[in-house]
């Protein structure tokens, strides 16, 4: 099992990444601040200083600046 809390998926056919937190789906990011917002709103306490460059997060299709251009 991953000790990882944070796991970001790779991208879809539209650029999108499935972001899940502790096991759970918490949205769709199309890019990295979204995923800010999304720890904001399930409840991560200082989510706007969480390092999102940090090894310890899952990553799955590229690192924190893979971030495809929309359609």
């Amino acid at each position: 099992m991953s000790s990882a809390r944070l796991v970001i998926n790779a991208p879809d056919e539209n650029g999108w990444r499935r972001v899940r937190w502790d096991g759970h789906s918490i949205g769709l990011a199309h890019q990295l601040s979204d995923i800010v917002v999304f720890l904001q709103e399930a409840g991560l306490e200082d989510a706007e200083t969480f390092d999102l460059t940090s090894e310890l997060i899952k990553r799955r299709g590229g690192g924190p600046e893979a971030w495809p251009e929309p359609p």
